[in-house]
């Protein structure tokens, strides 16, 4: 076992759940976002409100499972949630607003999409101002809560299957492997064929293209 899993079998990824179960709170939900930091595509949120005796052996932060990995739990999670949300900014409202903004009014969509009650919100690091139920933000949290852990699974294969879909349209960016980050691939690519309606205009290098390519 690497020093990293050494580490992660170390954290209690239910703590904060239990902390809220023993007051009385039973709905608790847990909410992420993907795709920050690529150059073209939304941004994707999910909040997830999974049952109090949920378990999923190995269920952490989407980043640090493959994706065989992510769409097996992903199915789980799908079919024994309580509720999904979905909340999705795309590019030209990450353009308008940046992408900070864009991934909190996302969040605020995903928590307002999901169907069940919600007495508390747990959430990766951000702070919601405008949420009117209870919530905390957690550094790091998709790896020291499972709901948000949950959130992040539903979240990355959610957006990932959005690029593959525009890998399709676009092979040549090579989003199915890349996701739309700026690898050297993606990068080549934009200066071989120029940039795409769904790419970031506001984020460099895409910026430097606008005005060559619209």
């Amino acid at each position: 076992m690497t020093k990293e899993k050494i580490e992660l079998s170390k954290i209690d990824n239910t703590k904060y759940e239990k902390e809220l179960y023993s007051k009385g709170i039973d709905f608790i939900a847990g909410v992420d976002e993907v795709g920050r930091g690529p150059l073209v595509g939304p941004v994707v949120t999910a909040c997830v409100v999974l049952p109090r005796h949920f378990t999923l052996p190995g269920l952490t932060d989407s980043k640090k499972l493959s994706p065989k990995k992510r769409e097996e739990f992903y199915d789980v999670i799908m079919e024994q949630a309580l509720g999904v949300g979905i909340g999705i900014k795309d590019e030209k409202v990450i353009d308008e607003i940046n992408i900070y903004e864009a991934t909190k009014l996302a969040m605020y969509e995903a928590i307002a999409k999901c169907p069940c009650p919600i007495e508390h919100v747990l959430i990766d690091a951000m702070k919601l101002e405008k949420l009117s139920i209870p919530s905390t933000p957690i550094i790091k949290g998709d790896l020291k809560s499972i709901s948000i852990s949950a959130a992040s699974v539903i979240a990355k294969v959610t957006r990932d299957r959005m690029l593959d879909e525009l890998d399709l349209k676009y092979p040549m960016y090579d989003f199915k492997n890349n996701k739309g980050y700026p690898t050297k691939k993606h990068v080549e690519a934009i200066q071989k064929y120029g940039i795409i309606a769904e790419h970031r205009k506001t984020f460099k290098p895409v910026s430097d293209y606008v005005k060559k390519d619209c």
